[in-house]
């Protein structure tokens, strides 16, 4: 029997490309593309700041086309749902007709998604929906993920976590109001190597800088 063709939503990390690798293991999808937002005046992810190349190097190494969606900063939601909207109707032109996600338990996430993506005809997929998110980590580290912190809410995680290795570690050290996959929004990851890649992709930790409340920390490819 053909899977439905799938996008998977892709923030650059650790959530993300662990959905990809579980999506791929479970294969009930078939994931044929990575979707991601890029901030357009400064060429980086949306939330995490990474640099878009080395967005492009991890779907060079996770074998999968890249649709890039450019939206404004800042940007109005109405602008982001019209250009999600057209990404969409692109993706449907493609054959697509699943969007996955690498969500672990927020619902009113879960529901904003699920409500968006029923006006355009697509059915989201959750694969690591419902997953105890210590349990979760630890299976992530355990399987090869390896990744860093690039973006930090300094009013629930310390500022000295920006650019730290996501590893066993820092786990250890997160305070027990941080959720340890970070999913309340305490911290945002880059995946630079793990089972849905091919080989790691080389990175160096950068400046690490504050902006618009957040703290980000810069990598630099190699």
């Amino acid at each position: 029997m053909t899977r439905p063709r799938a996008w998977l939503c892709w923030s650059s990390g650790k959530d993300s490309a662990w959905a990809l690798h579980v999506a791929r293991a479970q294969g009930e999808v078939d994931v044929v593309g990575l979707l991601t937002t890029l901030t357009e005046p400064y060429q980086r992810v949306s939330m995490h700041g990474v640099r878009m190349d080395l967005v492009r190097a991890q779907a060079r190494e996770a074998g999968l086309p890249l649709h890039e969606v450019g939206i404004p900063a800042p940007c109005p939601n109405e602008v982001y749902e019209a250009r999600m909207a057209e990404a969409m109707t692109r993706a449907k032109a493609a054959g697509v007709t699943r969007v996955v996600f690498g969500d672990l338990f927020l619902e009113d996430v879960r529901a904003y998604r699920e409500a968006n993506l029923a006006k355009v005809g697509m059915t989201p997929v959750f694969p690591l929906w419902g997953r105890t998110t210590w349990l979760l980590a630890r299976e992530m580290l355990g399987g090869g993920l390896r990744a860093h912190l690039v973006c930090i809410d300094p009013r629930q995680t310390p500022r000295a976590f920006a650019g730290r290795a996501f590893d066993w570690a820092l786990l250890a050290e997160l305070p027990p109001s941080v959720d340890p996959c970070g999913e309340r929004g305490e911290f945002h990851s880059f995946a630079w190597d793990g089972p849905m890649f091919a080989r790691p992709i080389p990175v160096r930790v950068g400046e690490t800088v504050e902006r618009e409340g957040f703290v980000f920390t810069d990598l630099v490819p190699g």
